[in-house]
């Protein structure tokens, strides 16, 4: 069984690798040191399981999973706040608290390797962990073959794309795998609203709204866009905008 240690701590990093010492059958692939690093060690190894600390450099534990397209078992091992930890109960993502112990670690080893699959399990914890306000302040998403990190303030609006979105900025516009009502819940409420099912538009943009049809409406932004308000949109842009 192939796996990786991904945590900025050498120290931390050493401990997970001493404790597997006795578990022959599991094969370190790498060890490394942030996000980036992880994020290509997985995409190179495909680990069947990635001991991961959350709190890293460039992007954290979270935002790197959401990079990840084919997710491994997951065991955290972070000193991350009340909230991570919750989510990680609620959804039976097992973790490690800093500082554990062996006899903690195995047991949730054992338990990584009697499941068959944490992917729905791990996938509540970061939809979870993305109501946390230092998520919500950016964006990471895959841009080609390199790590874009988008802070909130500069999207315009976002478009939905069947299983993705689109996300657009000054520079253009990129494609995230994530919901539209993952952002409709995410995104700060007072700036950012959904208009329709299928946008969410950065109020600050906008400079007029225009009758169009029977009970529609098309928003005007500055950057010359034109995006389509439903009732249900025109209602919320109303009591956002206080008209």
């Amino acid at each position: 069984m192939k796996c990786i240690i991904i945590d900025d701590e050498p120290l931390a990093r050493s401990i997970v690798r001493e404790y597997l010492q006795s578990h022959p059958t599991i094969e370190i692939m790498a060890e490394c040191n942030d996000g980036f690093e992880g994020l290509k060690a997985i995409q190179q190894h495909q680990p069947q399981i990635i001991f991961l600390d959350i709190q890293m450099p460039k992007i954290n534990g979270f935002e790197m999973l959401e990079l990840v397209e084919s997710l491994p078992k997951v065991i955290f091992t972070t000193a991350f706040e009340e909230y991570a930890l919750k989510a990680f109960e609620s959804n039976a993502v097992d973790y490690l608290l800093k500082p554990f112990s062996k006899d903690r670690f195995e047991k949730a080893l054992q338990k990584a390797i009697q499941q068959t699959t944490e992917t729905k399990a791990t996938e509540g914890v970061l939809e979870t962990a993305a109501l946390s306000p230092q998520q919500i302040t950016r964006v990471v998403l895959k841009d080609g073959g390199k790590i874009r990190i988008i802070p909130v303030m500069q999207i315009q609006f976002i478009e939905a794309a069947d299983d993705y979105v689109k996300i657009f900025t000054a520079d253009g516009h990129f494609l995230k795998k994530k919901t539209m009502a993952h952002f409709d819940e995410t995104l700060p409420a007072q700036q950012f609203v959904r208009i329709h099912r299928s946008y969410i538009v950065n109020v600050q943009l906008i400079t007029r709204i225009e009758p169009y049809e029977k009970e529609t409406w098309l928003a005007i932004l500055s950057t010359g866009q034109k995006l389509p308000v439903s009732k249900t949109g025109h209602a919320k842009l109303k009591e956002v905008l206080g008209i």
